[in-house]
């Protein structure tokens, strides 16, 4: 008797795609992305309920006089003097937005579309540098132009990265020559 080789069993396909698993990790990761989000936000909430000490950011005058200076950009956010990812997110410095820089001799006036303006009076501003990077910005080295000011009795550094990075060492030498006058005037 010769051996019958049998290849095929039965005449239908193996099932592919398990619909009901697939559906089911598809809703779990869902549910995880949804979770993370949450757990963001609410460290964000958390971050500015631990800076509400932070006293309200002064208001521009009515009169600010001639414009030393003035840049247009993008404003990539706050933290404590120093610390470069200690991001400072009371009174909205944490928002990163457009922003619209005007140097004259009351202070640094920033105007941010979408977000809250703020206003650095002369004798608050403690200096200028090109630095790299600020919480949740990192570009090449000297392409940030960051401001050191006071508010109250923290020191915080604004990171502003202008449309024309050319602008930059004007801005340092132009704040820090104002530092100076003012520091010696005190």
């Amino acid at each position: 008797m010769t051996p019958v080789i049998l290849l095929a069993e039965a005449k239908r396909s193996a099932e592919v795609t398990d619909w009901g698993a697939r559906i089911g990790w598809l809703v779990g990761l869902v549910l995880f992305i949804a979770l993370v989000y949450w757990l963001m936000r609410e460290g964000w909430k958390w971050r500015g309920t631990l800076q509400s000490d932070l006293p309200a950011l002064p208001a521009a005058p009515d009169e600010t006089g001639p414009a030393k200076l003035s840049m247009s950009g993008r404003y990539h956010g706050s933290t404590t003097a120093g610390q470069w990812l200690d991001r400072i997110v009371a009174h909205g410095l944490g928002t990163r937005s457009r922003a619209e820089l005007t140097l004259t001799d009351a202070g640094l006036e920033v105007e941010r579309p979408g977000a809250t303006d703020f206003f650095v009076p002369t004798a608050a501003l403690r200096g200028a540098r090109l630095d790299k990077g600020i919480a949740g910005k990192v570009l090449t080295e000297g392409g940030l132009l960051v401001v050191t000011w006071a508010l109250g009795d923290k020191l915080i550094d604004s990171g502003f990265r202008s449309d024309h990075a050319a602008e930059h060492s004007e801005w340092v030498g132009t704040l820090n020559q104002m530092t100076n006058d003012t520091e010696g005037a005190r």
